[in-house]
């Protein structure tokens, strides 16, 4: 289960090193290229929160078997797939399939395992959940560098056909509830992929465009209408497509919050590191792998001590030492400098890759272990999707701060250049001879031509550094929820003491 839920989180790191290379091999035009993404991501988030229903409707293993079949197959076609069309189709199938998975394994991990295995169990999902998104890069630079773009998805193939029979071989046969096909609250599924769908496209359209412009304000009234009916259709059906009262349950409510602030530093750490190393930088996609191969490699050597401590320690303590370490290393990168690289990004990534774990195993065991086996299908979805919102959300915030701050910033650094101020002229990059050499004198139209790339750099550097410490804020505000979780917790992760 394990191996089709990292392929199915793997598969979105890689695609997105290589868009380019697929976009000049399939004649894409640059302005429809991110739908390549975004259509694997809209049909993901919208299936998270099914797989509760799925579960109790098919069963753990026909659902693992089905959704692994069919993420192989959409991989296979993806591989072959000659026109953009064809391309963004076989993506929508992957994300529904891919969806499921993740909380699929980790509902597996409360239901099919003792109180004593749950840790273990939770760590081994838990790594390689976060770990996909640290190698996701070199991987994907590595088959680009290596072969063609048709591997990124041919590589599904071999680990998706054992990862189908081994699943359908071992997991527990169950029943097949056939009548609930038919009780299927079809409106309710059309509200629920109506308010995410409309959220995803808002929240990849508002950086650029501006939040406050006319389609994302639309796609913003879609979402809170449609999300608005959706909850009150939830909550008055005894029968409901996704089952929103498990919320009123305060640990796995605040479970869920850290999830959401988790999914925002660890998919925006994922998500600017490429990009100051890209066009700050200018590594390739296989040396970015290469850089942020350190958080992957912290992480695994992290987990054997996590699985000791999350099985002696106060898991509410581990919690708060997790989000307030994590905070501490997002914090440590808002300090890069345009020459800032390799050796000055291990410190900050190693910090990041001992909390993840610490953010990830005891926060899941608090929201979900003390939850009876029926609730925990849908509890995990609910759980899953609110790390993808966040992370959705987190990326937003991310874009509007590089695209908002960067042109003020470039603007105040050259004004700062030309006054002679020395600290900025060092932290662009300019010696200070220079610097004194044209105080008073008006600069050359050469010498801004010369200059202003480095300018430019300058300030895309000073706007990720923002975004750093934005994450880091919003990180460190989980330490208010760790306060909701009660205040012992029974041994093993069983229902709480009273």
């Amino acid at each position: 289960m394990c191996v089709g839920m990292f392929m199915a989180v793997l598969d979105v790191q890689i695609v997105a090193t290589s868009l380019p290379t697929i976009q000049n091999s399939l004649g894409i035009d640059p302005d429809r290229m991110s739908w390549i993404q975004t259509a694997y991501l809209i049909a993901e988030i919208i299936a998270i929160p099914l797989t509760g229903w799925l579960t109790l409707t098919l069963g753990m293993r026909r659902l693992f078997a089905g959704s692994v079949t069919l993420f192989t197959i959409a991989s296979l076609g993806c591989a072959v797939s000659g026109s953009f069309i064809e391309l963004v189709s076989w993506r929508v199938l992957q994300g529904l399939s891919g969806g499921t998975l993740i909380p699929a394994v980790f509902a597996a991990v409360f239901v099919l395992f003792p109180a004593s295995k749950q840790g273990l169990a939770t760590t081994l999902a838990g790594v390689l959940a976060v770990l996909a998104p640290s190698v996701g890069p070199i991987v994907g630079g590595w088959i680009t560098a290596g072969a063609s773009w048709h591997w990124l998805f041919l590589i599904n193939v071999l680990p998706g056909i054992l990862a189908t029979l081994t699943g359908a071989l071992c997991l527990p046969r169950s029943g097949f509830d056939r009548a609930a096909l038919g009780r299927i609250d079809l409106v309710s599924l059309l509200l629920m992929a109506t308010t995410l769908c409309a959220l995803e496209i808002a929240l990849k359209e508002a950086p650029q465009r501006g939040w406050t412009s006319p389609l994302p304000m639309a796609l913003f009234v879609v979402c809170l209408s449609s999300g608005w009916a959706f909850v009150a259709r939830a909550l008055g059906r005894p029968e409901p497509l996704v089952d929103l009262r498990t919320l009123a349950d305060r640990r796995f409510a605040a479970g869920c919050a850290l999830s959401f602030i988790l999914g925002i530093g660890l998919f925006g750490s994922v998500y600017l590191m490429p990009v100051f190393l890209a066009f700050v930088r200018g590594h390739d996609a296989l040396g970015i792998g290469e850089v942020m191969l350190v958080t992957g490699l912290a992480q695994l050597l992290m987990a054997p001590v996590a699985v000791f401590l999350e099985q002696r320690a106060n898991a509410r303590l581990l919690t708060a030492v997790g989000f307030a370490v994590f905070a501490v290393g997002l914090g440590m990168s808002a300090f890069q400098t345009p020459r800032t690289d390799f050796h000055e990004m291990i410190a900050p990534q190693i910090v990041r890759g001992i909390a993840i774990m610490f953010c990830l195993l005891p926060p899941t065991r608090l929201a979900l272990g003390h939850l009876d086996a029926a609730s925990v299908p849908n509890a995990s979805g609910l759980f899953n999707l609110m790390r993808n919102l966040g992370g959705a959300i987190g990326i937003a915030l991310v874009d509007t701060v590089i695209f908002g701050r960067a042109p003020a910033i470039g603007a105040a650094l050259r004004d700062q250049l030309i006054a002679g101020d020395l600290a900025a002229a060092d932290f662009v990059g300019i010696p200070a001879f220079m610097v004194e050499m044209q105080r008073d004198v008006p600069p050359t139209p050469r010498a801004i031509e010369m200059l202003r790339p480095m300018v430019e750099k300058a300030a895309l550097t000073q706007a990720i550094n923002e975004a750093w410490g934005m994450i880091a804020i919003l990180t460190a505000v989980a330490l208010v929820g760790v306060a909701f979780f009660g205040s012992r917790q029974a041994p093993g992760g069983s229902h709480p003491q009273p």
